[in-house]
């Protein structure tokens, strides 16, 4: 799959509002049959396009309302001890995501908990005992403004001809 169509582009934006829609109402949706539209969500899956499908859950509902930013510095940056940091850090459930970042700092972590008093306990009895860790720096989010995973689409759109 090279290069996505118009109907590809409305599949991928209506399975990211609604990853729960039948394929029959996905494909009155996105103007296709069924047969067809099936068709093109099997080769966006096959084509690594649709990675998977899944629930998004309220954290504050099921009692995580502490969400943190932290900062990880590595002691050192060898590929050995970085691999070692990367594979402890995939183990661990309260780090819901992770990047490997440019300027200060190697690794920057998004991990949510109960409170503050179990991200205390957690920052000091696993984050910090992390391999390779130098410094944690750890900044508190106070409200979200905008949690989406849905990615925009508008770029992948041919631009529209001159009149």
């Amino acid at each position: 799959m090279e290069k996505l169509d118009r109907f590809d582009l409305r599949i991928l934006e209506e399975l990211q509002a609604d990853g729960r829609l039948t394929n029959a109402e996905l494909a009155q949706r996105v103007g296709l049959s069924a047969a067809p539209c099936w068709r093109r969500v099997r080769a966006l899956e096959e084509a690594g396009y649709i990675k998977g499908y899944h629930a998004e859950i309220d954290r504050h509902r099921i009692g995580l309302g502490v969400l943190a930013f932290v900062r990880l510095d590595a002691d050192r940056n060898t590929g050995e001890r970085t691999r070692e940091m990367e594979e402890a850090i995939r183990k661990i459930p309260e780090i819901v995501s992770c990047h490997y970042i440019s300027g200060a700092g190697t690794f920057e972590l998004q991990v949510v908990s109960r409170d503050l008093d179990a991200f205390s306990q957690f920052a000091r009895q696993v984050l910090i005992n992390l391999p390779n860790v130098k410094d944690l720096h750890t900044s508190f989010s106070l409200g979200e403004v905008k949690a989406s995973s849905a990615l925009p689409l508008a770029h992948l759109r041919p631009s529209a001809s001159p009149s």
